[in-house]
């Protein structure tokens, strides 16, 4: 099923869309600079959060489609935020994807490692202090991933690929999909540090087993 066919499941009358209350959203041609896309957003009911999907290509019944599942950073994808990879992870990833021609972007929204912005600059406030990612988030009483990624799974399985390379460094991305039965092998993304994100970077690797 292509996103084009995807979109019929979407029912009008007279004209007018009914709300949608889970799945996916009509599909739209959106020209970037990583030339074009198919874009749509996808619903999920509970908790009710609107993700972006991005498709290039057909991937419907291919295997080992690139796929980068990015949680929503708004200070790193939106202002090139130092402080974390974010960024630099999705730029790389849509420039493998326009590169090979056919990949897959969903875009969640999982601000802060899913603890939301406000708490996310909370944090921030006490890595200036000295406290490391983790750190931070246990003193403010915080999980240090609040992420679930089955969401992304079902995603996935809407859109019909068989297997997919997971742009990834996080190991616990793969875990969770392969529990909701999505095939995946993982491909690392290296991304040179800065003097903002060093420390950062090397906590992850280091206590969240990060591949960087």
């Amino acid at each position: 099923m292509s996103p084009a066919s995807m979109a019929r499941k979407n029912p009008h009358h007279n004209g007018h869309p009914h709300p949608i209350l889970s799945g996916f959203t009509e599909w739209v041609h959106l020209p970037t600079r990583f030339h074009s896309f198919q874009a749509a957003a996808y619903v999920e009911p509970t908790p009710r959060q609107e993700h972006l999907v991005l498709v290039k290509g057909r991937v419907a019944g291919k295997k080992d489609v690139l796929t980068r599942i990015q949680s929503e950073c708004m200070t790193g994808d939106v202002f090139g935020s130092k402080r974390c990879d974010c960024y630099d992870q999705l730029q790389k990833s849509l420039v493998m994807i326009e590169k090979k021609g056919e990949g897959i972007v969903l875009y969640l929204r999982q601000e802060g490692r899913g603890i939301g912005l406000a708490n996310k600059i909370r944090a921030y406030h006490l890595q200036d202090q000295g406290f490391d990612t983790i750190e931070a988030n246990h003193q403010l009483g915080l999980p240090v991933d609040a992420r679930r990624f089955t969401v992304a799974a079902d995603i996935l399985k809407e859109l019909r690929v068989k297997s997919v390379t997971l742009l990834t460094n996080n190991p616990q991305k793969t875990i969770d999909l392969r529990k909701e039965g999505i095939v995946v092998r993982r491909q690392p993304l290296i991304i040179r540090p800065n003097r903002y994100n060093e420390r950062y970077l090397k906590t992850k690797k280091r206590k969240l087993k990060h591949r960087l």
